[in-house]
């Protein structure tokens, strides 16, 4: 019913050459000549970027808010996994109390 289709490999169009021969050849090396110093290159008429002193109190504010949600949530899943692990515990020996009490009365 579900069986995957191969795809087939189509013909190929058009006239196949095969490929040229290769000869190999000398190199050659050339000198360049020196050339006349060039000046140079113009300032960047980018503005640069300037930052106020809000913007700087912005920053700072939001970067310490993204690290205090980060650190909120690793902690929180570091307390689930505890817990978790630690009910898991509970249950384990809850089991064995009920195994081996129940083995003792027979």
């Amino acid at each position: 019913m579900l069986r995957p289709k191969v795809p087939t490999m189509p013909q190929p169009t058009g006239f196949v050459t095969p490929p040229a021969a290769v000869e190999p050849t000398t190199a050659v090396h050339h000198i360049p000549a020196v050339s006349a110093p060039t000046a140079p290159a113009p300032a960047s008429t980018r503005p640069t970027v300037q930052l106020t002193p809000g913007a700087v109190v912005a920053l700072v504010g939001s970067g310490t808010a993204v690290v205090l949600v980060v650190g909120a949530v690793l902690v929180s899943m570091l307390l689930a996994v505890a817990i978790t692990g630690a009910s898991v515990a509970i249950c384990a020996l809850v089991i064995r109390s009920l195994i081996t009490s129940e083995a003792k009365r027979r």
